[in-house]
């Protein structure tokens, strides 16, 4: 696997342990298909990472729910995955078109451990070579009609900023109205909380790379991007009562804690 797609291994042994758990907060039932041993390996590395675990979770949770809440309003939905990794959603919520994309590599292990035909929506899975491929091209081949919903989880911390702009330039001209559900971390919160987390996953080849210091959602303003929504990571952790902190220091001296990992919702100005 390359080394985000292994990665993509340690987000799904958060889900397995959390769904393993006697209070689950995502309920993933099928992340275990895919951690055979040398996933489980790569898992073990960031076992004692509790808290990053912990905020992952909630961070799939959020995007859980997010979705829910407009499929509940609109079954037809399409919802777009890019860098799927080992999602499972499409399996677990009710309702939706469902689209995911990723190298290959992860496309035919993913097709192996958790088939097409045991989804019970409509589910098309799109392999791509990020660095080779045009993902305006493969997205421009899909059938969708209608309300679309793409999210972009745990990939964006990897994109230089000229990566990015292409990506949202891509989603504005292939379907100018749609929501764009991501995950995004100020430079204050990599500094102050995730270095030590970092060190384990540049030991797989992967690396964070910031867009901007502690405004990441202006690129977004810049490129003809609204938000309409923000999450705080850490918070609904807390609030799910998988980290304990005391509301008073997440308002005040933790408030770069707070703030400073999101999942945000946006769309088109």
């Amino acid at each position: 696997m390359k080394p985000i797609s292994s990665t993509a291994f340690y987000c799904c042994g958060v889900r397995m342990e959390d769904a393993a758990s006697r209070a689950p907060v995502c309920g993933d039932m099928y992340a275990k298909r895919f951690m055979d041993d040398a996933a489980l390996r790569i898992f073990e590395r960031f076992r004692e990472f509790t808290p990053p675990n912990r905020s992952n979770a909630a961070r799939h949770r959020i995007v859980d729910d997010l979705l829910r809440e407009r499929l509940v309003h609109d079954p037809d939905t399409n919802v777009a995955l890019i860098g799927c990794g080992f999602d499972s959603r499409a399996y677990r919520l009710g309702g939706g078109r469902w689209f995911e994309l990723d190298e290959p590599e992860v496309i035919e292990y993913k097709n192996e451990c958790l088939p097409i035909s045991q989804c019970p929506n409509p589910l098309q899975r799109i392999p791509i070579d990020f660095a080779a491929e045009s993902l305006e091209a493969k997205l421009a081949t899909l059938a969708v009609a209608g309300t679309v919903v793409v999210v972009v989880e745990g990939v964006l911390m990897y994109l230089e900023a000229e990566q990015l702009i292409q990506l949202l330039q891509t989603l504005r001209h292939v379907w100018p109205t749609h929501a764009l559900i991501c995950d995004l971390m100020t430079r204050t919160f990599f500094e102050r909380y995730s270095r030590g987390i970092h060190k384990r996953i540049r030991e797989l080849g992967a690396s964070f790379v910031f867009t901007a210091d502690d405004d990441p959602g202006a690129i977004f303003r810049e490129h003809g991007y609204r938000c309409s929504a923000t999450t705080s990571i850490v918070g609904r952790a807390v609030e799910l009562g998988t980290l304990r902190i005391p509301g008073l220091l997440l308002r005040t001296v933790l408030r770069s804690l707070r703030d400073g990992y999101t999942v945000r919702v946006f769309e088109p100005a």
